[in-house]
């Protein structure tokens, strides 16, 4: 069994005028098999969690640690850490142009694997995710997510996903901007991941509605850079009826 450990996370971000902190001490652990989600209202810190754990450069981590059974990511470059297992699902994945989805998904194993995938099977492996995430074997002559929309993009993270097979998959706000039938297949997707039994998740989302499909063995509540608290999946339940407000007024008061 594999574990990610944050233990009193705190991250800045570079503004107009200095640095701000986002994370405020942030300790969360996730084993291997198990799905976490983290739910909260907007600016609470949620993306700068997930950006920070995989090493984005406009965050800068001031303390505490993230580790993956025992080694320390933090000390690790992007690529280090996806080679350690680790992998991130991004809420707006960037455009890459005159790179296909193909190259893209062969030179990341590559690098993953330290060889190549044989092209024969290779091919079959990523029709059949193509196929599975209803995507069109086509898809993959097309340019990194240029002129993709929102639901192609989520769905070829998910393909991603499956194909690259990481320990841990942190899934920014995988959610949004799909319709009722692309949740449905993106969810199904992370589903199939998950059910390997050695596999983390960690699900970053506004809204109860993926948990309808993916269903969490833990609920985090984010607020300002902080966990607010934790339940099992009956927390997301109370947070449908009752909204993030009482949450929110604490952390005001506080501060």
């Amino acid at each position: 069994m594999s574990t990610l450990s944050i233990t009193d996370l705190r991250v800045d971000v570079q503004t107009e005028s200095g640095p701000k902190e986002i994370l405020k001490g942030v300790n969360l652990t996730v084993s291997s098999g198990e799905v976490h989600a983290i739910m909260g209202p907007n600016g609470s810190g949620k993306s700068t969690l997930a950006y920070a754990i995989a090493g984005h450069p406009k965050y800068t981590i001031t303390g505490g640690s993230v580790k993956l059974d025992d080694v320390e990511l933090t000390e690790l470059t992007v690529d280090e850490r996806a080679r350690a297992g680790l992998f991130l699902a991004m809420q707006y994945p960037i455009e890459v142009p005159g790179v296909s989805v193909a190259n893209f998904l062969r030179t990341a194993k590559t690098a993953l694997d330290g060889e190549a995938p044989k092209v024969r099977t290779w091919v079959k492996d990523v029709n059949a995710a193509l196929d599975r995430l209803g995507l069109d074997q086509t898809f993959s002559a097309r340019s990194l997510n240029e002129g993709f929309s929102g639901g192609e993009k989520k769905r070829n993270e998910i393909v991603q996903l499956e194909l690259l097979n990481p320990g841990f998959a942190i899934l920014d706000e995988t959610d949004s901007g799909l319709d009722i039938d692309a949740l449905r297949i993106v969810s199904e997707g992370v589903n199939r991941y998950h059910a390997q039994g050695d596999r983390g998740v960690l699900l970053i989302t506004h809204y109860t509605r993926i948990l309808n499909y993916i269903k969490p063995d833990f609920v985090h509540v984010f607020v300002d850079g902080r966990i607010a608290e934790e339940g099992g999946p009956e927390l997301a339940e109370n947070l449908e009826v009752e909204g993030y407000e009482r949450f929110v007024k604490a952390a005001a008061a506080a501060n």
